[in-house]
């Protein structure tokens, strides 16, 4: 049985865990991230921790708002518990970035 990879583990290019809920896997859980990009100098690191966590990744919608001048980002994610939260965490200690969760409650 593969372990779950924390976000440092992700950051050294290790390969993540696939999803799922076989014989040994860590159950998954269904969310959304929302995310607001106030500082656009962040948009590559925060594209880059997207992708790395892209095998989760269910879809995602981004929606620029050109009055305020940020931008509004939703991503659906399937996977564990753990993984979830350690995405968005990175995803918020981005400068200029918020990050929020809301999990499905199946």
């Amino acid at each position: 049985m593969e372990d779950i990879r924390t976000a440092k583990d992700v950051s050294a290019g290790k390969k993540l865990p696939d999803r799922g809920t076989g014989a040994g896997e860590m159950p998954t859980r269904v969310a959304v991230i929302g995310i607001v990009v106030e500082n656009y100098d962040s948009a590559d690191s925060l594209n880059e921790i997207l992708h790395q966590y892209g095998q989760y990744v269910i879809g995602r919608m981004g929606i620029p708002y050109r009055e305020k001048n940020i931008n509004i980002i939703s991503v659906a994610v399937d996977a564990p518990q753990n993984i979830i939260s350690a995405m968005s965490g990175k995803i918020g200690r981005l400068p200029g970035v918020s990050a929020k969760t809301a999990y499905a409650t199946v």
